[in-house]
């Protein structure tokens, strides 16, 4: 689908960079920008990798299933 935006000419030419820096077109950039920041703020998305995750190891905590959870939250951005 085609659409028109407007941003700032500052993002605008960062992307710009960065989409020559990656080898990439605009519009694979921005559609690849665009699909990681919906996947980082789909709740449902995060609470179905999250019981995937339970569902593998199981419930039970010990030690280390403590600690890598808490490692884990460190590095997520709420």
């Amino acid at each position: 689908m085609k659409t028109a935006i407007s941003i700032p000419d500052k993002v605008f030419e960062e992307a710009e960079r960065l989409a020559e820096r990656l080898q990439t077109s605009r519009s694979q950039l921005y559609t690849r920008a665009l699909a990681e920041f919906v996947a980082r703020h789909d709740d449902d998305q995060v609470a179905a990798a999250m019981n995937t995750v339970v569902d593998e190891v199981g419930p039970a905590l010990n030690d280390f299933t403590r600690e890598a959870a808490r490692q884990t939250l460190r590095r997520v951005e709420w």
